[in-house]
């Protein structure tokens, strides 16, 4: 396949790469961003040099430049992970979101119809969505495929606008397409603008930790190698036509979470001072904060065999480990953020 991946110099992206990049399948591997803040090529300067890799800087905003290159290289498979990501900027700024996420997405889906011209046989084009699109859930109960959407924020909304157009392709136009609705995804290279990260950066830095209203908003967590696989396998065996929700089987509420980074980097890092909890620090909730995502991903597992391969307590475990010994990554991120 000559593969096109939007979005591959951010933190899915990127991991995403460096899982399928030597995947014999792969005879091109085109990775389409446009760098914005979060999207750093030192992510992917292992990748770099490899004869199959090549970057195109590329805005989804520019249909012309799109189908250039998706005509250009051939492009037989498409996994589309671009999207403006963010709910707190999504809150600021939602202009972004509606541009990139769902003029984006639009501008990738012509380009792919106008490229393959009727001539589907062996081509895909994934697109990647997220949980937050069905809304939140109550005490109990999980988010499957049939979930009606119930989107809360300019973030989650446009995720949902960009899902259905893909639906719409697919249904009047006969591409063949798959959508994926994933967890919170945590590991190396996330942005430290997320919860994970910047919980890791304010202990080490011995600032306020800041946390959501009374800190019970829960998440179910999903490892970003994990999720990487998730997608592959699906790209390389779903059905056209059809969704996956990918999950990780661990529900957190947020102020565990940071109470858990809090004592894991007082485990690696005693002379940092100790009693890290004491910088947890309580601020007004967001605006429209979900309670309560959780995945049922029993779809996926039954059709597809994928299952998480990392328990939730290894990933953090690893993922704050990454963070220590990558500090000089995390002054560069930050430097655009």
């Amino acid at each position: 396949m000559n593969l096109l991946i939007t979005g591959g110099a951010g933190f899915i992206g990127s991991n995403l790469i460096h899982h399928v990049i030597d995947d014999p399948r792969v005879a091109r591997l085109v990775n389409l961003d446009c760098l914005t803040y979060a999207g750093l090529p030192a992510n992917l300067a292992p990748v770099s040099r490899n004869p199959k890799y090549i970057f195109e800087k590329v805005d989804l905003r520019d249909k012309a430049a799109t189908m250039d290159v998706v005509k250009k290289h051939g492009i037989t498979h498409v996994m589309h992970l671009a999207a403006e990501s963010h709910v707190d900027r999504s809150i600021s700024g939602p202009g972004d979101f509606i541009s990139t996420n769902i003029t984006g997405t639009f501008h990738l889906l012509e380009a792919c119809r106008g490229s393959w011209n009727g001539q589907m046989e062996g081509k895909k084009f994934h697109h990647v969505s997220t949980d937050e699109v069905y809304g939140s859930l109550g005490a109990t109960g999980l988010f499957t495929e049939t979930t009606p959407y119930a989107p809360n924020s300019p973030y989650s909304a446009s995720k949902a606008a960009s899902d259905m157009l893909v639906r719409a392709y697919h249904h009047t136009y006969g591409l063949p397409t798959v959508i994926t609705n994933c967890s919170n995804n945590y590991g190396p290279y996330q942005f430290p603008e997320k919860l994970i990260p910047v919980v890791i950066q304010s202990v080490l830095a011995r600032k306020p930790i800041p946390v959501y209203g009374d800190g019970m908003n829960v998440r179910d967590w999903l490892y970003v190698r994990d999720h990487a696989e998730a997608l592959w396998t699906v790209l390389c065996r779903g059905t056209f036509g059809e969704t996956y929700n990918i999950g990780g089987h661990n529900e957190w509420a947020n102020l565990r979470i940071v109470e858990l980074i809090c004592d894991t980097i007082d485990e690696f890092k005693p002379e940092a001072g100790g009693q890290s909890r004491k910088l947890i620090t309580f601020v007004k909730d967001r605006a429209g904060h979900d309670r309560r995502y959780a995945i049922d991903a029993t779809k996926i597992q039954r059709e597809l065999g994928w299952t998480p391969a990392h328990k939730f307590e290894q990933g953090i475990r690893e993922t704050i480990r990454w963070y220590l010994d990558n500090q000089e990554w995390v002054a560069m991120a930050l430097k655009r953020a």
